[in-house]
């Protein structure tokens, strides 16, 4: 599946909780060096894990350069710099089991590194050098392209991955969600050398930009590390973003093709996750992932692997998705929606509330031991609004109520954005259907 219908998961939001016992008697603290915000997580851990998160994601480019920030991330990480050549930088990593890793989303990137406390130290100077000085050689560039190019020839080919394009286009239009962070083949084979070269130097900079740092470390340590290093890094300006999209009405897009199972997506808006609706908007879609499963696939034999979730990619423009693959899209849609009228109508039960709650928690063990999975947390409800997003949710979730998520899943279940792609003459207009009207919440747009 693809990454936005991973997300619909129940693991995939528990990878979200960062669980008190993993920082036990360590504090997660906040300071500025030369400019630059650092988040730091002291843990007992040796391996340690950086990463610098630029924010704006798909208001960076416009679109006819989707995928230049994760081309121009993908170089700068892979590529070399002016002191290495790519071959000898690999090796110098390799020697000592250090990593290196970039990714490019809706409202977010970042370029990140994971070594061991022994070689923190010289990991450390390969990091900052990558993203200081990084060569953007020519033939590492066109190599980089032509993989990003074969990727996204892939994903079209790829019908999970092609509907997750098709539906954002759908829902968002010309807005920046529209626009493809990995790029397309077309937008792709356009980007040159030196353009993209000249985006990462303009992007990256201390206004657009902060650090997460989780391991066995010290502040000072930190301060001194990037005091000389990326404290240099230029100031540049801040990202940008669009008003917030408030989904009011339905529509539905039909994609052609023959294909053996019928995809279909339908996208609704939802509460920001730093409001006070968000989490319990995210707890009720996966109560509601969970009644898909049942209804769905165990009871109806529709689908094999229906799915629900909000979204915590989408930060400026915050929304639900409903996912099914189905050979009969006419009944799918229908028994899709009619759940969630049978919730909006009747709500959810205790005992949902209480089981899921309980797994949220469980999970957490499994998905927050590394301090990579820890960094991309804390660095994700940053981009949010506040790092302590991450640090509280085990408490937010604990403190849910029945009648919070019910009131939220009623408010923000509204029109769906429909978008379908498999056999055309399986459907019709009338099949797309809509839920029940209620009013949203004051203050939603």
């Amino acid at each position: 599946m693809t990454n936005i219908i991973k997300q619909l998961s129940m693991l995939g939001l528990a990878s979200c909780l960062t669980l008190t016992t993993f920082a036990q008697g360590q504090k997660t603290v906040t300071f500025d060096v030369a400019g630059l915000k650092v988040i730091l997580r002291p843990t007992p851990k040796d391996v340690i894990s950086a990463r610098l998160f630029v924010k704006g994601g798909t208001a960076n480019y416009a679109k006819d350069k989707e995928g230049i920030e994760a081309l121009a991330f993908s170089v700068a990480m892979d590529g070399g710099t002016t002191k290495m050549n790519k071959e000898v930088f690999a090796t110098e990593a390799e020697k000592i089991g250090t990593t290196f890793h970039s990714s490019s989303s809706l409202d977010y990137g970042d370029l990140n590194m994971t070594c061991i406390k022994p070689f923190w130290d010289k990991s450390w100077t390969l990091f900052a050098d990558a993203i200081l000085t990084p060569a953007f050689d020519e033939k590492e560039f066109n190599l980089a392209k032509e993989q990003m190019i074969s990727a996204a020839h892939q994903t079209e080919g790829d019908p999970d991955g092609y509907l997750e394009q098709l539906a954002m286009q759908n829902a968002f239009g010309m807005r920046n969600y529209a626009k493809i962070a990995a790029g397309t083949a077309t937008s792709l084979e356009k980007l040159t050398l030196a353009e993209t070269k000249k985006y990462f130097e303009t992007t990256v900079g201390k206004k657009r930009c902060f650090l997460v740092i989780v391991g066995n470390v010290t502040q000072a340590d930190v301060t001194a590390k990037v005091m000389a290093t990326l404290g240099k890094l230029q100031a540049g300006t801040a990202a940008t973003s669009e008003p917030k999209l408030l989904i009011t009405k339905g529509s539905e897009n039909v994609i052609d093709r023959d294909i053996a199972t019928n995809y279909l997506m339908g996208i609704m808006s939802a509460p920001a996750y730093n409001s006070e609706d968000g989490i319990p908007m995210m707890v009720g879609m996966n109560i509601l992932y969970d009644r898909y499963f049942v209804e769905l696939r165990t009871k109806r034999s529709l689908s094999y692997a229906p799915a629900a979730g909000y979204n915590r990619e989408a930060i400026t423009s915050p929304i639900n998705t409903i996912y099914i693959t189905t050979q009969k899209p006419k009944e799918a849609m229908q028994v899709m929606v009619q759940v969630i009228d049978s919730v909006k109508q009747m709500g959810f039960k205790e005992k949902e509330l209480i089981d899921k709650k309980q797994k949220y928690l469980t999970t957490t063990y499994m998905k927050m031991e590394t301090s990579a999975a820890q960094s991309f947390a804390l660095g994700r409800a940053e981009a949010c609004g506040s790092y302590l997003l991450d640090e509280k949710f085990a408490a937010k979730v604990n403190a849910i109520t029945l009648a919070e998520v019910n009131r939220v899943f009623k408010a923000y279940t509204q029109a769906i954005k429909w978008t379908y792609l498999g056999k055309k003459d399986q459907v019709s207009k009338e099949d797309f259907k809509q839920t029940i009207k209620t009013d949203f919440p004051a203050g939603a747009h």
